[in-house]
């Protein structure tokens, strides 16, 4: 029984969730957000923190693009850094720590005044599928929402299993039900599927910790905020850092027989960059002691997040290690660490637009794709939302390059190469990283934001403003010039010089830096200090574009080419790349194999 038409699903509320129906009923298509709890829309599951390396310029990037987690943050948000801030502007990256209930509180009422957009509680069991296209979705009870586009942003649910210790239970998140049935329909649909693990470490209650063992770790002096829309935020908290010792580490060892992932009941792979405290204590038994964070939850629950001890341990295990640590010898466990396994598809089966292969109007976002982090979940939903809603409205899609954004790069990163872990996104990833920066992102993306309709008229119009006022001052200081140590220079030359500082070109200029904000002085900054690398890394571009170009003639021969190997010419046939670009993203090609292929080309003429 068909109980609603719509033009696009979403399933799930999380982040990817929520930028993907915003998105989606911004551009002009009729959406319903569908989520097992409208108490939990925006959860934060694991840390209640947004951005950090990489992904402080993704929220960047999300903004610039009218999505909203940025803004969000923002208002919900209780203590505010940049990290890397002693370093260049290229490598900075924002990170606040969030109020989890008031954010989730905002995003649900945020969402609910969205004129085009209904939010309806329930369970999804299967995608309804008709003539290779999607027809809508299957309810618990049978019902289905007819759609003419359908985006999957599952999180962890799909076949969740929880473990702490030996004890395992089928799990979404704690406390909540798994979306098994959903999992068994994508099977049923030809989706290959990988089993992944993440975890989460204990949250302890506030006034049982000694905080005078613990090294303060404030906000900055002067905070910044995420969105071009927000004026000023400030910080209300204060974030404290701990260590590990012998003692815990020799706890760990004593007890690895009941870790699940070492007694073998865990099949899923792990986040390598994020591991649990019994992984880094195996992997790197020559260090004395790791560093943890005690981060508040929010300003009215005593719930402390021990970022840094993520663990699938038992409890009396977690009890055992936190006894051992000066200043949580008495700290009471409010919930238990754990770690949890998930389905996920392999990502080669969608497309650049978030489209599945398989089937038209079938679209994913998150951790359904293989990847981790709320950033990244939300920087997919968000171009999930707006191709799904392009093409209910007949119009060309979306697409984000590797030259474009982050976004871009973890997008492309999933669908050419093969993932065998939860992706998580770094810059290093990045081959153009100096252009892909925080202070940027208005520059790169608001154009493209605007012209699909995820950005009106005054709010371009205002990016545009801000933009024009910071290049102008970048045109002023490459001409201005002063005296120097006995010559006149420009203020461009002055600051490309070693021990020069952006603060004298600020003091000299006050008046014209008063109506910036932070991220565009560092835009100011970046612009003229980096110009020559910019130039160089822009004319490295353009050459790497025109080469991707480069078509591969329909009488090219793979067996002409020598020096290549036989899995890569059985590759090669069974794709037939059109041009270098195509070839470029062939899992397992390699540089080597396309410069002697470009080669041959070219020879040919």
């Amino acid at each position: 029984m068909i109980i609603k038409e719509t033009d696009v699903v979403v399933v799930g509320a999380g982040h990817a969730g929520i930028e993907a129906s915003y998105a989606a009923q911004k551009i002009g298509a009729k959406t319903v957000l569908i989520t097992m709890n409208l108490e939990t829309i925006g959860q934060m599951s694991c840390n209640p923190a947004i951005g950090g390396q990489a992904k402080g310029q993704v929220v960047k990037e999300i903004d610039a693009m009218g999505g909203v987690m940025g803004f969000m943050a923002d208002r919900a948000g209780i203590h505010f850094k940049i990290l890397n801030s002693s370093k260049g502007v290229a490598v900075r990256a924002p990170r606040a720590q969030e109020d989890k209930a008031l954010y989730r509180s905002l995003m649900k009422s945020f969402l609910e005044k969205q004129e085009n957009l209904e939010i309806y509680q329930g369970i999804v069991t299967g995608i309804e599928i008709k003539d290779g296209k999607v027809f809508g979705v299957r309810l618990k009870d049978d019902s289905i929402i007819k759609a003419k586009a359908v985006i999957l942003t599952t999180g962890t649910f799909l076949n969740g299993l929880i473990h702490i210790g030996m004890k395992s239970y089928p799990s979404g998140r704690a406390n909540e039900p798994a979306s098994t049935e959903l999992s068994e329909n994508l099977k049923n649909l030809g989706f290959e599927i990988i089993r992944l693990k993440t975890g989460t470490p204990m949250r302890l209650k506030k006034d049982s910790i000694d905080w005078e063992k613990f090294e303060k770790q404030p906000g900055d002096r002067k905070p910044r905020p995420f969105s071009w829309r927000t004026e000023k935020v400030r910080n209300k908290i204060i974030c404290y850092i701990g260590r590990t010792n012998k003692k815990v580490h020799e706890i760990i060892q004593r007890n690895l027989t009941l870790a699940p992932l070492y007694a073998g009941k865990i099949e899923g792979i792990g986040i390598r960059y994020c591991p649990s405290i019994e992984d880094k204590i195996v992997k790197f038994k020559d260090k004395e002691s790791h560093v943890f964070y005690l981060e508040p939850e929010g300003i009215n629950t005593e719930e402390i997040y021990v970022n840094g001890l993520s663990t699938s341990l038992p409890v009396e295990i977690q009890r055992k290690m936190l006894e051992s640590i000066p200043g949580l010898e008495e700290s009471i466990i409010m919930r238990p660490a754990y770690a949890i396994e998930y389905d996920a598809i392999k990502p080669h089966q969608i497309k650049e637009t978030l489209e599945t292969r398989l089937y038209e109007g079938l679209y994913t976002a998150g951790q359904i794709n293989g990847t981790s982090g709320y950033e990244e979940a939300a920087g997919q939903g968000l171009v999930a939302g707006i191709n799904a809603a392009l093409k209910v409205l007949g119009k060309k899609p979306f697409i984000l390059s590797r030259r474009d954004s982050l976004i871009g790069v973890m997008i492309d990163d999933l669908i050419t190469r093969s993932i065998d872990e939860p992706y998580r996104l770094f810059t290093s990833r990045a081959e153009y990283r100096l252009l892909l920066r925080a202070d940027n992102a208005k520059q790169r993306l608001s154009q493209k934001a605007f012209s699909v309709g995820m950005l009106d008229e005054d709010e371009y119009r205002e990016i545009q403003e801000r933009i024009e006022t910071a290049e102008k001052l970048v045109l002023f200081l490459n001409k201005e010039k002063f005296k120097y140590k006995g010559r006149r220079i420009t203020y461009s030359k002055y600051l490309k010089m070693p021990k020069a500082t952006f603060e004298k070109v600020k003091r000299a200029f006050k008046e014209k830096f008063k109506d910036l904000r932070e991220d565009e002085r560092d835009f100011v900054e970046a612009e003229l200090k980096y110009e020559g690398y910019i130039k160089k890394m822009l004319n490295e571009v353009e050459r790497i574009e025109k080469e991707e170009n480069t078509k591969i003639p329909e009488s090219f021969d793979i067996e002409e080419v020598n020096g290549i190997s036989i899995e890569i010419r059985e590759k090669v046939k069974k794709y037939k790349p059109k041009k270098i670009g195509d070839l470029k993203k062939i899992p397992g090609i390699t540089p080597a194999a396309v410069s002697l292929i470009l080669l041959h080309i070219k020879r040919k003429g």
